[in-house]
């Protein structure tokens, strides 16, 4: 059974920006700036709303149906 592991436009892009987030919200908390810290946070949100247009625009992993394998067995 081969898996990709969402090796898609939508997955790279919304996990590069949240990871971006994360640094600069890591960056200001080590500096004790609350409004900094919640920029990164808002940012990781938008790399989660950006990863998920892209995938409902195609960009992202086709959904497969899922295969009744226990009933096909009986």
């Amino acid at each position: 059974m081969a898996h990709d592991h969402g090796h898609t436009p939508a997955a790279w892009t919304g996990s590069i920006i949240a990871f971006v987030g994360f640094c600069v919200a890591g960056v200001f908390m080590v500096m004790a700036n609350v409004p900094g810290f919640w920029a990164g946070m808002a940012i990781i949100a938008i790399g989660a709303l950006v990863g998920g247009a892209m995938r409902l625009a195609g960009l992202g992993k086709e959904k497969r149906p899922h295969r009744q394998a226990a009933s096909a067995r009986s």
